[in-house]
């Protein structure tokens, strides 16, 4: 698991889709289904770190973007 493709390919493993219509909307919200699915122990916690990382750095990255493109 390297892109935020690849959690989405996970997510829908769980039978959940995610599209809210802005990233960053449907970033936070693949953090919290994977929450939910992490506390109740259907992942392992290895592919749960790794996809929250990954989910972390996207959050990050966009939250960037859209700061720079505020200030411009």
């Amino acid at each position: 698991m390297k892109t935020l493709y690849d959690v989405q390919q996970l997510l829908e493993k769980y039978g959940i889709f995610v599209h809210v219509g802005k990233r960053i909307w449907d970033i936070e919200l693949m953090a919290l289904e994977l929450d939910n699915i992490n506390h109740a122990h259907l992942i392992s916690q290895h592919d749960y770190l790794v996809a929250k990382l990954i989910l972390n750095r996207e959050h990050e990255y966009e939250e960037k973007h859209q700061k720079d493109n505020h200030s411009s």
